[in-house]
């Protein structure tokens, strides 16, 4: 019988007090549970314990011996406390130092026996033991801090690793509540640590191996949970109804013919994919994803197009009202002659009628006061997920469930694909139209800017366009980190940045300038002016990065290039080059220096390619908001590892299909169900 329970608030623990329990707070620790997986990131090694006159200088090493003497001494020119201490083995003496660590005193008293893991350093007044971790060496007693592999967990300022190894060694013996909940046969042919024997190893374990695999362990089983969240609601997805489109080849052939361009073999690919499903009893849920550039709206019109006329409602979502408005524009353009009454939704406009069968917008779609009859098809642009709200809200008045296309124009690399968006099915554009020609990219150098504004001047009298965005603003590095600062901030820059070019470099030249704090009617006034050459050079932030569609802009100036993310460099440099003039892409880096990224960004232009090296780079955690996705740090740190991810894709598959709602495995649903709570993938 142990002492406590897993549900034990910290606070319940001897000598924890109002102080300390704050600190436990901050680490996200409320209960014995949390304390117990609570798990460390790495471990000191002191499995060899050597006699002092072993010790080599620089080396880290275990000791133990008797306290000669210790004294506390306070140096007042660099203002700091040392306590020095004199100990002894059968083979040597060795002086140990501690620093502004004064209260050790109390506890390490001369004639007491010790072991001390630490450097071997060499100072002003000769060699010693540096700050090393100490412990009591008392009869019966075995060694936590300093002996084998020690633990070094996540900290908290006053909360340190050795206090909270006393805290779960104290607790440890609560795991025989816990009860294994991976399925025998998994943990059998994947040679996996059973749960307690895993928790015990992670924490205090014998060796690196019984560490590693303990870390292995834990590794899979938060990515099998992973996969059994997406492919459940992939399969219960498969189950709900939804309205048949059934394929009509003459109105597609047609639709084909009067396309003033060939499609891609990727857009017929594609479109084909998206037809089939469209056929199917249960909704579509798909994912488009493609290139900058390479025709994601005409699939996505040909998928309007077999709905409405076949006599149902089509809702095309866009992030922003000047997408919203460009894609009015591009659909209606798209379709003339096919007589489908199109409509544009939006917070400012209202082009609806009762004839309306294709609705375009923002998220004025989803207000309480439209109603949609029939809608069958919901098309979302740049918003790599539908939230469950939003899909509520448009089904309202409906007893199926409307087939759903998500568009991407930032590709996933693929293990993402396996796991956050695994629920998803995913069609790929990986071809650019014919006759595209390749953005030339350059890093600029701050000796060769001067050259760089001549030729901007140049592009501009031959009659072509220039985007220049402003660097990102770090919310971790702005006054207050809140939204509405980093606003300012942006708002700030780029008034700068236009300032400096309109009055000192391109005096001669129309100058513009569009930020998030400027309201969405002067945003379309900017916008329309820019499509319409009335501006020479846009200063922006990164409101420019999704979708906008400028074909005479011929080039991309971007300051601050180091500040941002590959996936979303290759999206700036995307909205030049789509017209057949040559384009170029001009990279300014704050420090001067050239980074890997930029490096990688001139070299290559396959958006599918820079999305795996930005994984490689920067890890997942900067992928389409997965950051605050609320997934396990043991899942963030493994999105890249594909063979265990399609190991454990693999099982989550085989489970379902032989039991969905998991009857035969109670504790393994109870702990799916625990995570679900925990992470949130809209």
């Amino acid at each position: 019988m142990t002492k406590y329970s897993l549900d034990t608030p910290i606070a319940k623990l001897p000598r924890i007090n109002e102080r300390y329990l704050k600190k436990f707070h901050k680490l996200g620790l409320n209960t014995v549970r949390d304390l117990i997986y609570h798990f460390p990131n790495r471990y000191d090694d002191f499995s060899k314990i050597i006699t002092m006159d072993k010790l080599k200088l620089n080396e880290v090493a275990t000791i133990q011996g008797e306290i000669l003497k210790i004294d506390n001494i306070h140096t007042f020119k660099r203002r700091m406390s040392l306590t020095e201490a004199l100990v002894k083995d059968p083979t040597a003496s060795v002086k140990v130092i501690w620093f502004n660590q004064p209260f050790l005193i109390k506890n390490l008293k001369e004639g007491k026996r010790v072991s001390l893991s630490g450097k071997y350093s060499m100072g002003p007044k000769g060699l010693y033991l540096s700050n090393p971790s100490y412990e009591l060496l008392l009869l019966g007693k075995t060694t936590t801090h300093t002996a084998g592999l020690v633990p070094i967990y996540p900290e908290t300022i006053g909360l340190s690793s050795r206090f909270l190894r006393y805290y779960i060694k104290l607790v440890l013996p609560t795991i025989i509540q816990i009860k294994e909940f991976l399925p025998y046969e998994i943990l059998k042919k994947y040679n996996l640590p059973n749960l307690q024997t895993a928790i015990k190893n992670i924490h205090f374990p014998k060796n690196l191996k019984s560490a590693d695999e303990a870390r292995r362990r834990f590794i899979f089983e938060e990515l099998f949970l992973l996969q059994l969240f997406v492919l459940k609601q992939k399969k219960k997805l498969q189950q709900e109804n939804t309205l048949k489109i059934s394929f009509n080849k003459d109105l597609i052939q047609a639709f084909v013919k009067k396309l003033p361009f060939e499609l891609t073999n990727a857009q017929k690919k594609t479109a084909w994919e998206i037809i089939l499903d469209l056929k199917k009893s249960h909704p579509m849920n798909r994912l488009l994803q493609g290139d900058v550039g390479s025709g994601k709206t005409v699939v996505a019109a040909m998928a309007g197009l077999e709905v409405a006329k076949a006599g149902f409602q089509v809702a095309f979502m866009a992030p922003t009202e000047i997408l919203a408005q460009q894609h009015f524009k591009e659909i209606k353009k798209l379709l003339t002659g096919f007589d489908i009454e199109i409509g544009l939704l939006t917070g400012s406009e209202k082009k609806v009628s009762k004839k309306t069968k294709i609705f375009i917008g923002t998220h004025a779609l989803i207000q309480k006061s439209i109603k949609f009859n029939n809608l069958a098809l919901v098309i979302v642009d740049e918003q790599h997920r539908f939230g469950v709200e939003q899909r509520a809200v448009l089904l309202r008045n409906n007893n199926y469930v409307p087939h759903l296309l998500s568009m991407t124009a930032t590709p996933i690399p693929r293990t993402l694909a396996l796991t956050i968006y695994g629920d998803l099915d995913i069609s790929i554009l990986d071809e650019m139209p014919k006759n595209r020609k390749k953005i030339i990219t350059k890093i600029v150098p701050p000796d060769k800017r001067e050259q760089a504004y001549e030729f901007i001047r140049r592009e501009v009298k031959n009659g072509r366009q220039c985007f220049v965005i402003c660097p990102r603003i770090d919310p971790s590095t702005s006054l207050g980190a809140s939204s509405q600062n980093i606003l300012w901030a942006e708002a700030k820059a780029v008034k700068e940045e236009y300032e400096k070019l309109s009055e000192k470099i391109f005096p001669d030249l129309k100058i513009d300038m569009i930020h998030g704090r400027i309201k969405t009617k002067e945003k379309k006034r900017i916008m329309t002016d820019f499509r319409n050459n009335k501006i020479d050079v846009l200063v922006s932030t990164s409101v420019i990065e999704v979708g906008i569609d400028i074909p005479n802009a011929t080039i991309m100036m971007i300051e601050g290039a180091d500040r941002f993310g590959l996936a979303q460099l290759h999206q700036f440099r995307g909205r030049v080059g789509r017209d057949e003039y040559q384009s170029y892409c001009l990279l300014f880096s704050t420090s001067g220096e050239t980074t890997a990224r930029l490096r990688a960004l001139q070299k290559c232009d396959n958006g599918f390619e820079l999305a795996e090296k930005d994984m490689e780079i920067r890890g997942p955690g900067q992928f389409y908001g997965i950051a605050q996705s609320g997934l396990p740090d043991l899942v963030m740190a493994n999105l890249k590892n594909l063979e265990l991810i399609k190991s454990t894709r693999h099982e989550a598959f085989e489970l379902l299909k032989k039991d969905l709602n998991l009857r035969s495995y109670p504790l393994l649903a109870e702990k799916l169900s625990e995570f679900k709570k925990t992470i949130h993938l809209e």
